[in-house]
């Protein structure tokens, strides 16, 4: 499987998600400049965390007009797979390539530890490594990720099997207290229409590597590449 992930200025997670994809796949990543105007042949897409463009003006929204997004909307209208994590979220929000905003943290602070997630379905290139209804522990490190939409839209991903992930208890169980950031119904990741595009808050490619502290996002990465061999 060849993948591609793209940097911005500001992007800091590159390093972990490239290593995340070389265990599950054995090859490395290709690393793509926002400056570029063209893709390498890949088998997936990566917008990795950070602060692109220090999060200026909003999370997202000056990258989402970075020279290369052009081609990253192009390969995903062909149908080639696009995961975005965490400010790679907002990204494709602010790019219209995944519906609603991420909007701060109800806190109105950072929030960086571990949370628990679960598995809204298993039947999608991002999710094929775990089971419908499956609880898994990664990292979050975001000020900007409450996510919302109005009603409609939220009504239909629910409808559509648009969502991904939901924050939850270690017993899997929708609480208020679990919901980290407040997201509407707990959301933490939604796909695009076709599930070709996934944007995900936490970040299962801190949680691949025992020294990391748990391994539970490495059933994320196997799955994507099983997924796409």
């Amino acid at each position: 499987m060849k993948a591609a992930v793209v940097i911005f200025p500001g992007s800091n997670r590159e390093r972990d998600v490239c290593a995340a994809l070389k265990r599950a796949s054995g090859a490395a990543p290709t690393v793509v400049w926002h400056r570029d105007t063209e893709l390498p042949a890949a088998d997936l897409i990566v917008l990795p965390g950070g602060f692109a463009y220090g999060d200026y003006l909003r999370c997202g929204a000056m990258a989402a007009h970075s020279p290369i997004m052009r081609e990253v909307k192009a390969r995903a209208a062909k149908g080639v797979p696009v995961l975005g994590i965490c400010n790679g979220f907002q990204v494709l929000t602010e790019a219209g390539m995944l519906p609603g905003a991420l909007l701060p943290n109800r806190t109105l602070s950072f929030i960086c530890h571990d949370i628990h997630l679960r598995v809204e379905t298993g039947q999608t290139i991002f999710t094929s490594g775990y089971a419908a209804g499956q609880t898994i522990r990664v990292p979050v490190a975001h000020h900007d990720g409450n996510y919302t939409a109005d009603p409609a839209t939220l009504d239909r991903l629910e409808g559509d099997g648009g969502v991904a992930f939901r924050y939850c208890s270690a017993a899997g169980e929708l609480t208020e207290e679990d919901n980290v950031n407040g997201s509407a119904r707990c959301i933490a990741g939604v796909f695009n229409e076709t599930r070709t595009v996934l944007g995900l808050m936490p970040h299962p490619e801190n949680a691949t590597d025992p020294l990391l502290g748990g391994t539970d996002g490495r059933g994320f990465f196997d799955g994507i590449v099983s997924a796409l061999q």
